[in-house]
Order: structure tokens, then C-alpha cells, then sequence
């Protein structure tokens, strides 16, 4: 036949989803410049909430159509490995942006700034003066565990459908991982609430903010990631054959613990 499949390629039909994904993206970022600005008289949030209404949309439709492709067998062994190295692409560009808080953080507190700003010919203090940082065995080891458990959780998720094809052990594991994500979550947000130092005035609160918060920021991530296969998993999507996308919300969710061993090591124990 002439237009008979001949390759173990997946070749992709014209889609509208990367056009109107760009184009929401910019609507969102554009609603979100008039928003904060200070120099538009009505700062509505209308515009940034269409935008991302757009946004969630397009990512709702187009993965959709991916696990469709899934479906009918187009995601073959070399399109698997392709997904596979675009995801772990995904994850070093993560660690990347990581790296760039920890930089900021082992700067300032090898190198502290004396209130006048003459250090390192005059050193100054890490932390600051007047900074009274958290303990480290209360709440922050109480939320490493939470978040190694569900660690823990994904893994055993992940061997029952790849190895044993267990969907009542998928179905548990994801349930109990979600959860634990959800609790480390309330557990971090009670724990800013509780924080003798804020994020403007001093550059330990900066960089301890940024770098905690994108980290609950990856987790609430995370825990929606988990959520959808825990959705797919119920609707009986995946098989010991054919899980990528529950393998990625895997690797996402290491990612996540790793991340967050380092900044328990660093700014709650070492830095503190």
C-alpha cells in the first residue's frame, strides 16, 4: 500500500494546540503586566484570567490528545524513548532553575553582607541579625519524612502496575501519595504562616522564600501530576507495557523529594 506505516515513527496530524497555547500564553503574561503595573489606572485581572483560562484549556486538550495517541498505539517503543528524553530534558532544565536559588543562598551565607555593605572586607553575620530561623527538627524533619513517604507511595504505585500489573495497588499507592502531598502542602503553608522573618528586608527571607516556595510550588505540581494518573489509573489507562505518562509523574515526584533534601540539608540545617 502507498500509504502504508512502514517506520516505528509517530507522524503528527496539523494541530491548532501549539498556536493557541502560545497565543494564550501571551494573553496570560500580557493580563499580568497590566495587572501589576502601576502606571494602568484599572488594574482589572480580567484579561490575565482569560489568558489563563486559555493556558489550562490547551494543556487540558492537548494532553488528551496524546493519551489518544497512546491509545491507538502510536506511542511505540522509539516514540516511548523520545517521551522519555524529553521528560528527562524537562527535569535537568528544573534542576537548573534550582541550582540558581542554591547559588544565591551559599553566596550570601559564605560571603554574608555587614549592614553597611562592605563585606567581604568587613564580614557580616549569616543569618542576619535578628533573623530567628526555623528549627530544623520540628516541622521541616516532620515534612521531610511526609514527603519521602510519598516518594515511597509513587514507588510502590509504579512497581505494582510495571511488574506485578496490580491496578489495586496502583489505585492505593497513588491515593496515598496524593494525600501526603497534600499534607506536606498545608504543613508548609502553616509553617510561612509561623515565620519570625519576611520575604522583603533581608536577603536570608528572600532566598529562603524563593527557594521553599517554588520548591511547594513544584509540589502542588506534583500533587495535581499524581491526581491525573490516579484519574487515569481508575479509568484503567495504564498497563504494565504502557505507563509513560505515570512514569513521568514518577520522576517528577523524585525530583521533587531530591530537591527538597537539599534544601532541608542546606538552608534549614547547614544555613540555619
Amino acid at each position: 500500500m502507498a500509504h502504508e506505516k512502514n517506520h516505528d515513527y509517530h507522524i503528527l496530524n496539523p494541530s491548532v494546540w501549539p498556536f493557541a497555547g502560545a497565543l494564550s500564553g501571551f494573553v496570560m503574561l500580557a493580563g499580568f503586566v497590566f495587572m501589576v503595573s502601576p502606571r494602568v489606572e484599572n488594574n482589572h485581572p480580567w484579561l490575565f484570567l482569560i489568558g489563563l483560562a486559555g493556558v489550562l484549556y490547551v494543556m487540558f486538550a492537548w494532553w488528551s490528545d496524546v493519551i489518544e495517541e497512546a491509545h491507538q498505539g502510536d506511542h511505540t517503543p522509539v516514540v516511548a524513548i523520545g517521551l522519555r528524553y524529553g521528560f528527562l530534558m524537562f527535569i535537568m532544565s528544573e534542576v537548573m532553575f534550582f541550582a540558581a536559588w542554591f547559588w544565591s543562598f551559599f553566596k550570601h551565607a559564605l560571603y554574608p553582607m555587614n549592614p553597611d555593605g562592605l563585606s567581604p572586607l568587613v564580614d557580616g553575620v549569616w543569618p542576619p541579625a535578628g533573623i530567628e530561623t526555623f528549627d530544623p527538627w520540628h516541622l521541616p524533619l516532620m515534612n521531610t519524612l511526609i514527603l519521602l513517604c510519598s516518594g515511597c507511595a509513587a514507588t510502590w504505585a509504579h512497581h505494582a502496575i510495571a511488574h506485578d500489573n496490580n491496578r489495586k495497588d496502583l489505585v492505593n499507592g497513588l491515593i496515598l501519595a496524593v494525600l501526603l502531598g497534600v499534607m506536606f502542602t498545608v504543613f508548609q503553608a502553616y509553617e510561612y504562616s509561623h515565620a519570625a522573618f519576611g520575604f522583603s528586608g533581608n536577603i536570608y527571607g528572600a532566598n529562603f522564600f524563593m527557594a521553599t516556595g517554588f520548591h511547594g510550588f513544584h509540589v502542588l505540581i506534583g500533587t495535581i501530576f499524581l491526581t491525573v494518573c490516579l484519574f487515569r489509573a481508575l479509568a484503567g489507562h495504564f498497563t504494565p507495557e504502557r505507563h509513560i505518562g505515570f512514569e513521568a509523574a514518577a520522576w517528577y515526584w523524585h525530583f521533587v523529594d531530591v530537591v527538597w533534601l537539599f534544601l532541608f540539608a542546606a538552608v534549614y540545617i547547614w544555613g540555619g
